[in-house]
């Protein structure tokens, strides 16, 4: 069997762990590491606006988000890549070998955000609230996509009460033992 080019798609709200498991993931199986977040964040600071800002300020520009998106599915089809991204599994729908929803309750979240990007809790609240609110509307009219739909993950798992280090064995593990052997391929390729 020759080896099937792997796409991992790991997905999540903001503050879920997700880019966490995204990268040691990526870096664990050799393959490329491609965030949407990553994207979006630069993007926001190139236009010298908040994460909240920019967030409202797509609902006007669809343009931006369909570019993002175009690019992650463009990297998707190369293959070996692990993509972080809200709608990662959306986004490779049909082509990923694995979609992966990392979650947690909306309070661990926003603590999380809040240590993370060194904001006040009240600060993380009121932005993470804002970017949801207005990203689920963006998506459902852009694509038609409900994110509170899970039927499209092989893997959903909570990190309320796992650290990143058993996310990331968890997530290994299914990857090791499920996916790459389906596709032709071993760990160390």
């Amino acid at each position: 069997m020759v080896p099937t080019p792997i796409i991992i798609a790991i997905a999540g709200p903001h503050g879920s762990g997700k880019s966490t498991v995204a990268k040691a993931i990526a870096k664990e199986f050799g393959f490329r590491y491609l965030s949407a977040g990553e994207i979006f964040r630069k993007l926001a600071k190139e236009r010298g606006m908040s994460l909240e800002e920019f967030s409202y300020k797509l609902i006007t520009e669809p343009e931006v988000d369909k570019a993002i998106d175009q690019r992650t599915i463009e990297e998707a089809k190369k293959g070996n890549v692990v993509i972080d991204a809200q709608l990662a599994g959306w986004m490779t729908r049909g082509i990923n070998h694995f979609s992966i929803l990392i979650t947690a309750s909306f309070e661990t979240r926003c603590k999380r955000i809040a240590e993370r990007d060194g904001k006040t809790l009240e600060e993380a609240i009121r932005e993470t609230k804002a970017r949801e609110e207005t990203e689920a509307k963006r998506f459902k009219e852009l694509y038609g996509i409900d994110v509170g739909d899970l039927s499209i993950y092989d893997l959903v798992i909570s990190t309320e009460r796992l650290d990143a280090n058993d996310t990331i064995k968890l997530v290994r593990s299914a990857i090791a033992e499920v996916v790459l052997p389906k596709y032709g391929q071993q760990l160390g390729e």
